[in-house]
């Protein structure tokens, strides 16, 4: 848990390299390839192409008109997110995008979950043709590299995990013709690969640049090394044969929460810079937890003490009252009066939410999204952040 205070607005005199740092900031967290700020909104796109990836994934790219071109700049790494109604109720999900950066189009991997509402509709019932309100990318999981010639970058994911790094390994070995990257990517078993032809394609255009290492927990391999689940043991001897991290100038995890944390934690004690770390999930380890958040009602009954809630969006400011008694999220409290409110999966994971606390205090229940920076800076996750001072104001706009 996080407890987050006001962060006073930096001076708008800064020196030009101050300047010049806020605004990299801003472009390689918020904003598209120009470094334009671009605030979170939905467009509904056509489906041009649903594409089976193993028997429980699919590749969905929709087209973007060209009068959306710029809504959906992207950098390598970033996310969308999905929104429809299924029987009757609004859904929304995050997915990553899995294509490198190309006009006309996006590209998202849904791998369906036991029970996930979205995951299933989307197997069976999205066909070509179709229109989902997609919301343009967001998403800070992308590469601060400054120059790629030379580079080795590397990447450990799981599962549906790949879908980041299928983007990020292509740009980064395109962008350069002396990058490297290095990917562990861990399965079940081959049926389950997402991407298998793509990454051997991957593979045969850049055969020196490319180390692609396969590991499955319940296939046997011909190297030991890739048999078996990825324990700390596993990763520690991974990481010395096949990795190299005193060669790694980047970083970049991607799957469930116990991964994760056991490859951050294991970077750590060999000595690796957690600045040079990226890390995304796609579930907070939580799986009964009921994604989404549609601003359930609130009574503020006579007499009840509340806390004074400001949000800021498009410009336009608005003020709720909620009962102490409530611990609702900033988030909740908005969308009971701004239904346009930015958010995806109201989990702490994605990041769309994102706000500046410009007055008060809050405590942040989860953070899976925001750099340590981000947050030095007054950023926070409504969906996560409860009120703890009388009056609590962010501003979705900054």
């Amino acid at each position: 848990m996080t407890t987050l205070r006001q962060i006073p607005a930096p001076d708008a005199n800064l020196p030009d390299d101050a300047a010049g740092l806020a605004e990299a900031f801003l472009a390689s967290t918020v904003g598209g390839p120009s470094g334009s700020r671009r605030r979170a909104r939905f467009h509904t796109l056509r489906v041009a192409e649903v594409r089976p990836l193993t028997d429980a994934a699919i590749e969905v790219t929709f087209a973007v008109p060209p009068e959306l071109a710029g809504e959906f700049d992207y950098l390598a790494g970033q996310h969308v997110a999905l929104r429809t109604r299924i029987d009757g109720r609004e859904v929304r999900r995050s997915y990553s995008l899995c294509r490198p950066p190309a006009p006309g189009a996006v590209s998202v991997a849904i791998k369906r979950d036991l029970g996930g509402r979205f995951s299933t509709w989307a197997q069976t019932e999205l066909k070509p043709g179709a229109e989902l309100d997609v919301m343009s990318p967001q998403g800070s999981f992308t590469s601060n590299l400054a120059d790629l010639d030379g580079a080795h970058v590397a990447g450990i994911a799981a599962g549906s995990g790949i879908t980041p790094l299928m983007a990020l390994a292509a740009t980064v070995l395109a962008r350069s013709a002396t990058s490297r990257f290095t990917l562990v990517y861990t399965n079940r078993s081959t049926t389950d690969v997402m991407f298998l032809e793509d990454l051997a394609d991957l593979k045969d255009r850049y055969p020196t640049r490319l180390a692609l290492h396969h590991v499955l927990s319940r296939e046997q391999r011909s190297a030991p090394l890739l048999s078996g689940r990825i324990d700390e043991e596993r990763l520690r001897r991974i990481l010395d044969a096949l990795v190299l991290p005193e060669t790694v100038d980047e970083w970049f995890l991607c799957g469930p929460f116990e991964l994760v944390q056991l490859c951050r934690d294991t970077l750590a004690d060999i000595g690796v810079d957690q600045a040079h770390v990226r890390y995304e999930l796609f579930t907070t380890g939580e799986p009964g937890r009921d994604e989404g958040d549609a601003g359930r009602p609130v009574v503020v009954a006579q007499g009840d003490p509340v806390r004074t809630i400001e949000i800021t969006l498009d410009g336009q400011s608005s003020t709720i009252e909620s009962p102490v008694s409530a611990h609702e999220s900033i988030l909740n409290a908005a969308l009971r009066v701004r239904p346009d409110v930015p958010f995806a999966c109201a989990g702490g994971v994605c990041g769309t939410c994102r706000a500046r606390l410009l007055v008060g205090s809050v405590t942040m229940t989860e953070n899976y999204a925001l750099e340590p920076d981000e947050l030095e800076r007054g950023y926070v996750l409504t969906c996560q952040s409860h009120p703890t001072s009388d009056r609590v104001a962010v501003d979705y706009d900054v």
